[in-house]
């Protein structure tokens, strides 16, 4: 059974901020970063988070939008997109990979480290690959893929977007499949396809990512 708690993380700026922490129940396999959509660490991200402590792992969901707004958490409705919105437009890129930075620090010995990301989250999770020391990245929808294609991935990444998505044009996500150690699948679905609280959720999609996910990772980090 799991245990989960919230905790306090310092970035090197010395900014500090909350993170959900999720603990397997025994020794763990290696380290995740789970990185939120616009909609903060809420109930979803955070069920995410359990999730992948059942299968072993010592997860973190750093809340990075504490730097505007603490606390922020909101429902996938029209005022809560617009509310995740203005606060994404707030809090400068750099500042939230100072935040997940912070958590795959805050992981540092409990083996191999990866970060995995939705959405905005997902944007972070490939710039992670490149920006920083961990062992492996997965990549759920990142909508500025297109305008960071060319950060080189220095770890393995593993892509999942969806075919419907008219968000991300299937053009950008083509762009990063030029790299050997991007692995890239698509899904005959829409953008935000993994989260079960969205219209847009589709299971079946969902459970095929979420199983190719889990093997990327047994693979790389444990």
């Amino acid at each position: 059974m799991t245990k989960s708690q919230w905790i306090k993380l310092k970035a090197s700026d010395g900014v500090e901020i909350s993170a959900y922490e999720a603990l397997p129940d025994g020794a763990p396999r290696g380290g995740l970063v789970v990185v939120q959509e616009i909609f903060g660490v809420n109930g979803h991200v955070r069920r995410v988070a359990d999730s992948y402590a059942a299968d072993g792992y010592r997860v973190i969901a750093p809340a990075i939008f504490d730097r505007a707004e603490p606390g922020f958490e909101v429902g996938y409705d029209a005022q809560g997109r617009d509310r995740g919105v203005a606060l994404m437009q707030k809090i400068p890129g750099a500042k939230s990979m100072l935040d997940i930075a912070a958590a795959v620090e805050a992981l540092q010995g409990v083996g191999k480290i990866g970060v995995i990301g939705y959405c905005l989250g997902g944007s972070y999770a490939w710039l992670a690959a490149s920006e920083l020391p961990i062992d492996a990245s997965i990549v759920y929808y990142g909508g500025q893929i297109g305008k960071t294609w060319d950060h080189k991935p220095n770890s393995p990444v593993q892509g999942h977007f969806g075919l419907l998505d008219t968000h991300i044009p299937q053009s950008d996500v083509d762009k990063v499949r030029i790299y050997p150690n991007v692995e890239i699948f698509t899904y005959q679905a829409d953008h935000g396809f993994n989260c079960d609280e969205r219209s847009s959720y589709e299971p079946a999609s969902a459970a095929l990512a979420r199983e190719r996910a889990l093997a990327f990772l047994r693979r790389h980090i444990g």
